[in-house]
């Protein structure tokens, strides 16, 4: 029988796992709706995926209503304003950029709950462990692309995937403070149906009408993406309720996202796969996370 520490990594990596398949399915959704209706769309339908699963049906409204502060707070940082500049940002800068952004997010997470967790302190080996894993993720995107830098424009791309890290990182302290008050498969499905319907609508004087055929590839990856949105984050959330879960430490699960992302690529793709330079950035990636929760002399580190 795995031990509770271990089922907190073993979900984790779960949902780092699912996320890392994103973008494949946004790839090719994208190609059938535009951005900002089809982010809407797919966490509205999220959201409604998730209501068998929350037993409070018959009182969704009454509890939306009691909990409205949190609800309301946590979509409009998770769903509307962080993936508003996460789609804004990816469409200005190339690929390459956007992936070693948006892999710094454990230590622009641990930067800020440095300061607003008092249980939460940047030391310096979660400081070490981190700047390792940035430096495994610059390998990865290295060895997949190059990297190209085009002036002011991919300036203003990066400042606004740096918005929406920062934006991450106050919402996933938001659902660690409120431990508790609300189921978290409950509050994710409120978050996303509310955020998903707000970007919907977002999307219309942004992008217009929208205009899509129900294709089967469309279809398959719109609901892929919505099940992915529902399963990972109803996961990621019930993590950061546990007592004793810390949000930095748990976001350090996140260099995996990258890693699985790369795998399935070499697996999906046909024209690309693994090099040297890579694998050596997954190795490292490996090490810097083995590294991080490795039990120490003053104790063993909690996840």
């Amino acid at each position: 029988m795995i031990s509770e520490k271990q089922s907190i990594a073993l979900k984790a990596v779960a949902a780092c796992l699912l996320w890392s398949t994103a973008f494949a399915g946004a790839k090719i959704a994208l190609l059938y709706a535009d951005p900002f209706f089809l982010a809407g769309i797919r966490f509205f339908l999220a959201g409604l995926l998730l209501l068998p699963f929350t037993g409070h049906i018959k009182d969704y409204f009454k509890i939306l209503g009691k909990n409205k502060k949190l609800i309301f707070s946590v979509a409009a940082l998770q769903t509307v304003i962080m993936y508003g500049f996460y789609f804004s940002g990816i469409n200005l800068i190339p690929g390459s950029i956007a992936a070693l952004i948006i892999g710094a997010s454990p230590l622009v997470t641990a930067i800020i709950t440095h300061f607003y967790l008092h249980d939460d302190k940047l030391s310096g080996h979660k400081l070490f462990s981190i700047v390792m894993g940035i430096i495994g993720i610059t390998f990865i995107v290295v060895g997949r692309q190059t990297l190209e830098f085009a002036g002011i424009t991919d300036l203003i791309g990066i400042l606004f995937l740096i918005i929406n890290m920062i934006v991450s990182a106050f919402a996933n302290i938001l659902v660690s403070r409120h431990k508790g008050e609300i189921n978290p498969i409950l509050l994710n499905s409120y978050q996303l149906s509310i955020g998903g319907l707000v970007l919907v609508l977002f999307s219309l004087p942004m992008e217009g009408l929208p205009h899509f055929s129900w294709d089967f590839k469309f279809t398959g990856a719109l609901l892929w993406l919505s099940i992915l949105s529902a399963v990972a984050f109803s996961i990621w959330f019930s993590l950061l309720k546990k007592p004793g879960v810390k949000v930095s430490e748990l976001n350090m699960w996140k260099f995996l996202i990258p890693v699985f992302g790369a795998v399935f690529s070499w697996i999906l793709l046909p024209e690309e796969s693994p090099t040297i330079i890579s694998l050596t950035g997954m190795a490292i990636i490996a090490i810097s996370i083995l590294y991080y929760y490795m039990p120490r002399k003053s104790g063993k580190k909690s996840i």
